[in-house]
Parts: C-alpha cells; structure tokens; sequence
C-alpha cells in the first residue's frame, strides 16, 4: 500500500482552487503508484474560514464543490476536510471520496477553543470514530485536536484501526513540531498504531501553517517527515500497516524556522490577496533592514520599493547604510527627505503650540509624516506598505499610531528585537545582504539629536525577558521578579504594556511566530485599570 501525503498550501474560500488543487495531487500520486491521498483538515475551504462558517451560502457551495470533487476522483481514494452541515449543526469533518463519491464522514470530536482558535464558536463535536477499509487495511481517521487527547484514538482503535490518519490544519509557533512530535508519539505508543500526520502549509492572515508532515511507526518513531514551509506530495510505503521508513527532512534551527515563516506569511498575503508589491520605510536601522531583505527574499527585488525619509536628526551613516542596502538586494531606492515636511507643520502649528519645548509630539509628526509619503505612495501605486517595527516596540508602545504603524501588513509584529537581531546574522550567512554597521550600531528611532532606544527603554534583552513572561507566559510581577529582573523595569514594562493596548487594537495583522502574538490569541479589554493594584500586590 502507498499512501500520498497532500501537504497543500489552500486559499480560504478559493473552493474552485482548492478543488483543483486536490485533483493535480490526486493525479500526480496515481502516477507514483499511490492508492490513497491524504490532505489537510478543511481542505476543500481553507483553514480557517472564520464566519464564512456562519454563511448558509457558503456551506452550499462546499457542499456543492464537495459533490463535484468526488465525481472528479473516481480512480484513487481520496480523504478531504470540508465542514459539513446536518440540520442546524455544523462539522468540522473528513469525507473519504472513492468510486466518484463520498463513502464515509467523519466529524471532529475536539474542538479547540483557545489561543487561535475558536471552533466551538463554528462547530458541533462528533462522537463517533470513523475506520474505512482500504487495500485490507483497517484506517482510523482523526482531525487536528483529535490527536492532542486520548480518547479520539482509543475510540478509532477500538473499532478496529490498524493505522490513524491524522489531517491538521496546525499552525506554527517557535518549537511547535517538537511538541507534535511528542504528543502523537504518546498516540502511537498508547495505541501500538501509526500515524500519518498531514499538515496544512502556507499563509493564512497572521497564522503561517508550516507543513512538516511526518508519518510515526508503532513504537512512535519518525519514519518519513517532509519539508517544512514547502507544498509537497510525498508518497510513503506500507507494508500491510506499517510504514516503511523514507525520507527524513533535516531539521532546522529556530533562526532558519521563523525566517522561513516570516518569509511564506509575507509572500502568501501579498500574492493571495493580488498586491503588485510592498512598499518599505528604510530608516538604516536593523528593524528595516530584516523587512527588506524579508520582502526581496519573498517576492522578489522587482515587486519591493524602499524608500528612505531622512530628516534633520537622521545621521549620515544611516542614509548611506541604507543606500548601500538598497544597492546589494537590487530594489527600487528613493530618497524623500522630510525636513521641509516638517517645518510646514511646525510652521503651521506654531499658534498652538507657542514657546512649548520640543518633546514627543515633534517625534511623533515626523513619524507621521513618513507614514503619510508612504501610503501616499502605496494608494499612487497600489503596492501594499509592509509596517518594520518589532513586538518590543509594539508591547511597549514604542511606536507612533499613523507614523511608523502605519501600513498594511505588520511583518515582525510578533518578532521580538533580540530575535531581529539573530535573523540578521542568520541571513547573512546565507549571503551577504545587510551592511554590517546596520547590525552592530545602537538602535535609535533618530526623531531628536543623539537619540538611542535605551533613553527610553530597558536593555532589550531584560525588555524582551519581561514581554516573554509577561505576555507570552503569563507570569506575576513576583514570578518575573523572582527570575531576577529589576523590580522597576518590571513595573515599567508592564505599566507601558497595559497602557497601549489601544495602539495594538489599531495595528496591521502580522506574522505570528510565538504561541501568544498580539493578534487573535491575546484579547485584552482597553479599558481597563488593573496595573496598579497587580503592583502593590506583587503576586
């Protein structure tokens, strides 16, 4: 028995495309001798649908599509996701398409309502297992979450599974596969059963679905595992219903991981939503420069305009680093400088404003003026404008709400500025791309004379420590400060992160890379005054 793993990069709602999709795998695994195809969970849709799901219409049209693909499969057995309505319920299911129709269905019995998700807002929970017949092989299908517990198993096991197919639509986080790889190794073991896991991949809003299917022998050995970030269709052997073993994708270090995702998040929303090309802030400084060598790295150099905006406080080097940048990826380069911008509004501002001191509002309407040259360009033009601040910056509010936030699509919304810096280094040992300087000078927004981050934020390594156990982990105050960090910068790092939540309410989707991204899995009212009272408690 061969089976074919359809690792599929899908389009939410593109049903006629996706469809297509499937019957091209379909075909090309018939001609590597396969009897079965396996794709990911809601293939047919897309995941997630979001509410679509909600729409009568568009669960007639997958239902519709549904029919029509099986009518097209009529010589290989097929295994699609699809939701599916019975009455007034809606499933997140799995139908096996054999003969030109479908034979069997299974819904999801897990259903995930945390983080990212929120099927039980969509979906009604199956209670039954599903085990189909195929070459004399007794196979248990599961979906997604299914695996993450034992009882979907169990139950496909005891009626009779002699293999568990397992489709995901799972999207990445930093060291998610390794924690596949354990729970699914529990699932084998626990059972005495493989496991074909096949996994969505590609772009989908702020969630990046990183592929890496693999296929886990009996005992909960890796036997095949394919490329991550890649569509792919990999044909594995059976003997009766053991896998015998294949290729095995070396793995990849966290660096080369998240700028492979960063990479398909921000090719996939540019392409899949029909932008001509992205639009690039180029300041000189490390946070640009990773955007830019991103976007050429993604889309190509043709499709990338950078454009560099310096003002009176902006140094010499700065302008030349970018330039010398620019000039290696190949992109298109204009210099606007903003300083007549600038003295127009102070000029006009001047009644308001009188003998004021110069402070942060100044800072903020060069910003402002920056983000305005930019959209200005992107609406001329129609390339999307690819915002370049980091999640320190946006935890804190170290950004200007219509300046620097400005744009379309966040890219590093989720990467943290220590993180920026090792992505740096990471890309250029692949090739040279970033000037060196870029990397090693002190970061500075340069919005007033001899201006560093530091003037205004803790080292970014205790920044970043803070934001990870804070927001990613959830910790107190007296659980950061036991890990021995400065009780004031811990007070104000979390002080600056309750107090803008309302500028990340305002901020463009970005990649997420972390398992808590500031985007649909945290969820923090903007009204709302619990700082001061988690600090005099500490706890």
């Amino acid at each position: 028995m061969k089976i074919a793993i359809a690792q599929i990069n899908c389009i939410v709602g593109d049903l006629a495309g996706n469809a297509k999709k499937i019957v091209a795998y379909a075909a090309s695994a018939k001609e590597q001798g396969a009897t079965l195809v396996v794709t990911p969970e809601l293939s047919l849709c897309g995941y997630s649908p979001e509410d679509l799901l909600l729409r009568p219409d568009f669960l007639r049209a997958c239902e519709d599509t549904l029919q029509t693909l099986a009518q097209q499969l009529s010589d290989i057995t097929v295994i699609v996701g699809h939701p599916h309505q019975e009455g007034e319920q809606c499933f997140n299911a799995a139908s096996v398409l054999e003969g030109g129709s479908i034979v069997a269905t299974y819904h999801k019995q897990v259903l995930p309502n945390y983080g990212v998700f929120d099927e039980k807002r969509y979906f009604s929970s199956g209670a039954e297992a599903l085990v189909f017949n195929h070459c004399g092989v007794k196979v248990g299908v599961l979906i997604c979450a299914d695996v993450w517990e034992p009882k979907p198993a169990l139950l496909a096991k005891m009626a009779g599974a002699e293999l568990l197919i397992a489709m995901n639509g799972s999207p990445y986080h930093m060291k998610k596969q390794s924690a596949r790889f354990e729970v699914l190794k529990q699932r084998a073991v626990e059972n005495n059963l493989p496991v074909v896991y096949v996994n969505m991949v590609g772009g989908q809003d702020e969630l990046v679905f990183d592929g890496a299917s693999f296929v886990l022998n009996a005992q909960g050995e890796v036997v095949a595992e394919l490329d991550a970030f890649e569509s792919q269709l990999e044909v594995i052997e059976f003997d009766h219903a053991q896998p015998i073993y294949g290729e095995i994708t070396p793995s990849l270090s966290l660096e080369a991981t998240v700028y492979k995702a960063l990479k398909l998040g921000l090719a996939d929303y540019i392409n899949k939503n029909g932008f001509p090309g992205v639009v690039i802030g180029l300041s000189g400084g490390v946070d640009s420069a990773l955007t830019l060598a991103l976007a050429v790295d993604a889309i190509g150099a043709d499709k990338v305009h950078a454009v560099m905006m310096p003002s009176e406080f902006t140094a010499d080097i700065s302008v030349n680093d970018a330039r010398e940048m620019a000039d290696i990826v190949g992109v298109k380069y204009e210099e606007i400088a903003i300083k007549p911008l600038f003295d127009s509004y102070l000029s006009a501002l001047s009644p308001q404003f009188g003998d004021m001191p110069f402070d942060a509002t100044e800072e903020n309407l060069q910003a402002r003026i920056r983000g305005m040259l930019l959209m200005a360009i992107s609406n001329k033009f129609g390339s999307i404008v690819v915002t370049t601040g980091n999640k320190s910056e946006m935890a804190v509010g170290y950004c200007t709400l219509y300046g620097d936030m400005a744009g379309g699509f966040a890219l590093l919304k989720d990467v943290p500025k220590t993180l920026v810096y090792r992505l740096c280094a990471y890309r250029n040992q692949l090739s040279r791309v970033i000037p060196e300087r870029i990397i090693t000078r002190p970061p500075s927004a340069e919005l007033r004379a001899n201006q560093v981050d530091q003037d205004s934020l803790p080292p970014y390594d205790v920044l970043d420590a803070i934001i990870e156990a804070y927001v990613e982990n959830d910790l107190s105050r007296a659980e950061i400060v036991a890990l021995g960090y400065p009780i004031s910068d811990i007070n104000r790092v979390i002080a600056m992160i309750d107090r803008n939540e309302y500028k990340r309410r305002q901020s463009p989707v970005g990649v997420r890379i972390t398992d808590k991204g500031f985007g649909k899995d945290r969820r923090y009212p903007i009204t709302a005054k619990l700082s001061e009272y988690w600090k005099t408690r500490l706890n």
